[in-house]
């Protein structure tokens, strides 16, 4: 069989890159771009990187975000801009920008990594919140779009997971008191992510599409 070529974005630390070596581990080529050679806050950026592509990508991790914390009066139109292009509209030029030959192909997989944000919210979260409402809905829609070609196309939501992140922006204390409100009494290992973010993605997945599988250890259950 052809070796599959995976594309993942945001591969760099924590969520994305588990899932770059998860997949690796099964033996496909993974393309992960730094900043420098994929700048998603640019339109142009992207449409470059696009076309130097020299490989047709056959599976798609949109896993690269932002996150802007801030109540209306702290925020402004660019900030909203701004997590709106990367969250949302670059992963819909990505998407475009390979799925044609993924069709032609008639065999693709793409996973966009959302969050429990997308499903709930609290204070502060409002722009973060819409971008992953935002991309969970262009999931489902390019779902119904690309399931004759056999292009499966799902959301990933996780809830808190233990990366660099939670720990960089969180005390001990704070820490405690999050795994306390977790049914689970803890967080997801990044490997638990990645796990299903394979899954996915391989040909083992066969019928699974346009869904926004949460993975937060019942948090939104609550």
């Amino acid at each position: 069989m052809k070796k599959k070529t995976a594309l993942v974005t945001g591969a760099s630390r924590g969520i994305g890159n588990s899932i770059k070596e998860s997949l690796l581990n099964e033996q496909i080529e993974v393309i992960s771009p730094s900043r420098s050679e994929l700048d998603l806050s640019s339109s142009e950026s992207i449409n470059n990187f696009l076309t130097n592509l020299s490989t047709s990508i056959d599976i798609l991790v949109n896993n690269a975000g932002i996150l802007k914390v801030g109540r209306h009066n702290e925020l402004s139109a660019v900030d909203f801009h701004e997590i709106l292009q990367i969250n949302v509209v670059a992963p819909f030029e990505i998407i475009s920008g390979v799925v044609e030959s993924m069709k032609q192909r008639k065999f693709g997989r793409i996973v966009n990594i959302s969050s429990i944000w997308g499903q709930i919210s609290r204070e502060g979260r409002s722009l973060y919140s819409s971008s992953k409402a935002g991309l969970d809905a262009l999931t489902k829609s390019f779902a119904l779009e690309f399931a004759s070609y056999n292009v499966l196309i799902n959301s990933v939501a996780p809830g808190y997971v233990d990366t660099e992140l939670i720990t960089k922006y969180n005390t001990n204390l704070e820490l405690e008191k999050i795994k306390k409100t977790i049914p689970m009494q803890r967080f997801a290992k990044k490997n638990e992510i990645s796990d299903l973010v394979k899954f996915l993605c391989l040909e083992d997945n066969s019928y699974i599409t346009g869904q926004i599988i949460t993975i937060d250890g019942g948090f939104v259950c609550k």
